[in-house]
């Protein structure tokens, strides 16, 4: 029997859930909340059946006629947490918050999803006492992935038996005899990978001088509702004001995140940010490129708008077909909510701009001057942070390591 472990039953855990029991890879899903939810087992089914975002589940299975009067969840066993939604068996864990306490190897559990946003460094020894993430595998899991990336407290490398993979970006890299412990990386690294990877592979745009990224993000669970005090030592004070009514800058690691699954990214000058809005879902990566570029006969760059998109058609169609969409329709941010793509290209607003960059031959030892045409790529990419994009590669991603399981 093939079995998915999920640790936290927040925003990406209930979602895990969700599209799990949509493609139906795994057969039995063991959820640990460490506590207990509610005043019942049943407070919990009703709350992983509905969603303030992307309403029913029932809806999200079946569409129109999903009756979402009639619940998915059945709670069967009340005192041993089980629940079933059709054949699939849930086995709920109320009992340990440490993740080398959840009795994994009872359910023999084969890969388990921390959703908690809370054990992020693969480094820490699964004996602490405030938890880890390797200590699942001593709970019993044979692998773990993290649902966000690798954050380490100390400045050593990374544990070989760790890494970080992006589906239909480097998930092949994955080496089930080495690797243990897996970052799945962000929803915005997620989408910036499958944004970048066209444009490295063709050889008309893959000479990149110089990027840029801002986010335009949805709110998330680490921002708050009102304004409120920050916490000892918070670097960030504006993600604890209102969410409701702000547009907050703020950082973001994707840049960083982004080099551990196409390292050449590391060679280029890469800045990144955040901008959060008050909506619920699907966010907006504004990706801006310097390309050392060519002059063709006619004088024209050789990147020009029609070649970009061209580029994008043809990976949404061929390599990265139902990963990478093509768009040249007019839409806005509610239209893209629960699609399963990583990143949808809005094709209309692709635009470049080509100038010449003049090099002083004699300063640089050179006989005599040289001027290089530089183009500059503006791109815009929609994605679900929620569900659509990073959930779906996320569970595309577990299915992918629990078939290697020996």
């Amino acid at each position: 029997m093939r079995v998915l472990g999920i640790n936290g039953l927040g925003r990406i855990g209930k979602l895990a859930l969700w599209r799990n029991l949509a493609v139906g890879h795994f057969q039995r899903i063991v959820i640990n909340t460490g506590r207990e939810v509610g005043k019942s087992l049943n407070d919990l089914a009703s709350y992983a059946e509905t969603d303030s975002t992307y309403g029913q589940l029932s809806r999200y299975l079946h569409g129109f006629k999903g009756d979402s009067m009639r619940p998915v969840l059945r709670v069967v066993d009340p005192e041993k947490g089980i629940i079933m939604a059709g054949d699939t068996e849930i086995v709920v864990l109320r009992k340990a918050r440490n993740p080398r306490d959840i009795e994994w190897h009872k359910y023999d559990t084969g890969v388990v999803i921390d959703t908690t946003g809370v054990f992020t460094d693969p480094s820490v020894d699964p004996g602490n006492l405030k938890g880890a993430l390797r200590g699942h595998l001593e709970g019993g899991a044979r692998k773990v992935i993290n649902s966000s990336a690798f954050k380490l407290k100390t400045n050593i490398p990374v544990p070989d038996d760790s890494v970080t993979l992006i589906y239909g970006i480097n998930h092949a890299a994955y080496d089930s005899g080495e690797h243990n412990v897996i970052s799945a990386a962000s929803c915005t690294t997620t989408a910036l990978a499958h944004m970048l990877k066209p444009l490295l592979e063709a050889p008309e745009t893959r000479r990149i001088l110089t990027a840029s990224m801002s986010t335009i993000h949805s709110a998330t669970n680490t921002q708050s509702v009102l304004d409120s005090v920050p916490a000892a030592g918070a670097g960030d004070l504006r993600k604890n004001r209102m969410m409701l009514d702000n547009i907050i800058l703020t950082s973001t690691n994707a840049a960083r995140a982004l080099g551990s699954v196409i390292p050449i990214i590391n060679d280029i000058g890469f800045m990144a940010d955040s901008v959060r809005i008050p909506t619920s879902t699907v966010s907006l990566v504004t990706l801006n490129l310097t390309l050392q570029t060519k002059i063709q006969d006619d004088g024209e760059s050789n990147v020009t708008r029609e070649v970009v998109n061209s580029i994008y058609e043809k990976a949404g169609n061929g390599p990265q077909k139902d990963l990478l969409l093509y768009s040249s329709e007019q839409k806005v941010s509610c239209d893209y909510k629960g699609v399963s793509a990583a990143v949808v290209i809005e094709g209309n607003d692709t635009h470049t701009r080509t100038a010449f960059l003049t090099i002083d031959g004699p300063e640089f030892g050179l006989d005599k001057s040289i001027r290089v045409p530089v183009t500059h790529l503006k791109i815009f990419g929609w994605y679900d942070n929620e569900l659509g994009s990073y959930t779906c590669r996320l569970i595309d991603l577990a299915r992918y390591i629990d078939e290697q399981l020996a």
